[in-house]
């Protein structure tokens, strides 16, 4: 289990490298290659009606008419131990981890970045666990009542959900529970710890607006696995050795059905963390969904390249949790591995 648990961690290392290589070409390298001059690059790090002192200033702070093997070793220098940009007679100095320098508002990413975290976090958290307990559970009971009124009804809503858009739901939602039902408040963020009832109750909608969407997914996919499982030969033999059909069905039949559903699980929370922009638009939480769509608005690419980054951050940690997990859901997995 240790050797397969560091060869996991091995793994998850040399993607993140990769990844950081693969970002660093998206914003540096592809454009040039696409046709695009010195002077154009810089100038999509200045954002709107740049100046020629204020592109050449670019230019010179991001090494960018230097050679690219520079340029990388710079990027990935600055994310470890930080990087120093000169405006004119004066030094500004980003801290590791150095994600990226906003010319435009002048300030660090990476600390905006945090200040939004846990926005997108609790937002992530909620979301996750509704739709993960909401989905299976939907998708267990679909499967053992197989042409009843609640299978037919439940993978009618389901579709409806993997249908209808965050951006749809999310405002009829505002429309009919908050304004004109008064069933819930006006959603917004409040610190866990300043006040954990507050903290639920302002996140309650815009975490059922993105469950909704991600747990009808996960009810047609336990669904689809369970009925395959069931009529598998080992769990006849279950039953015939009189076991309760309780443990029959948790036991022998959920838990292999459970191993696309952590992959599944794991790729979507890495990707909420990295930004649920549609969710956190409709209802005006300012995380890092937000903050990407202002940065996109304003053209201000450093702030993209930071949010890229550790949006795949998310992604490729996540990952590694899923792969650990897999040890544990199926022992033939380590053991494969």
């Amino acid at each position: 289990m240790v050797t397969y648990i560091l060869r996991r961690l091995g793994a998850g290392v040399l993607l993140l490298a990769i990844v950081t290589l693969v970002t660093f070409m998206i914003f540096y390298v592809v454009p040039r290659m696409a046709g695009q001059t010195v002077q154009q690059l810089a100038t999509m790090y200045v954002g709107k009606a740049p100046t020629k002192e204020a592109i050449e200033a670019t230019i010179d702070r991001l090494n960018l008419d230097q050679p690219v093997t520079l340029q990388f070793w710079e990027f990935v220098k600055g994310i470890f131990v930080g990087a120093t940009y000169s405006f004119g007679g004066r030094e500004v100095v980003c801290s590791a981890p150095c994600f990226g320098y906003s010319f435009q508002n002048y300030t660090e990413v990476f600390p905006e970045l945090m200040d939004r975290l846990p926005v997108t976090f609790s937002l992530g958290l909620g979301a996750g666990v509704i739709w993960l307990i909401g989905g299976v559970a939907v998708g267990v009971i679909s499967a053992i009542k197989k042409g009843s009124i609640f299978d037919r009804l439940a993978m009618g809503v389901a579709l409806a959900g993997v249908s209808l858009p965050v951006f749809f739901t999310g405002l009829l939602m505002l429309a009919f529970l908050v304004h004109a039902w008064d069933l819930f408040e006006t959603p917004r963020y409040t610190p866990l710890a300043e006040d954990p009832i507050a903290w639920m109750s302002g996140m309650i909608l815009p975490w059922l607006t993105l469950a909704f969407l991600h747990a009808a997914q996960y009810a047609r996919q336990t669904r689809a696995g369970m009925l395959e499982t069931m009529g598998e030969d080992y769990i006849r033999t279950a039953r015939a050795k009189g076991l309760p059909e309780r443990k029959v069905i948790l036991k022998h039949g959920l838990r292999p059905t459970l191993t696309p559903i952590v992959t599944i699980f794991g790729l979507d929370i890495g990707l909420v963390l990295g930004g649920a922009v549609l969710t956190e638009q409709v209802y005006s939480l300012n995380g890092i969904g937000r903050y990407a769509v202002q940065a996109i608005i304003s053209q201000d690419l450093p702030v993209i390249l930071g949010v890229t980054l550790l949006g795949a951050f998310f992604v490729v940690v996540c990952n590694l949790i899923v792969d650990l997990l897999y040890a544990w859901v199926d022992p033939r997995v380590r053991v494969a591995g």
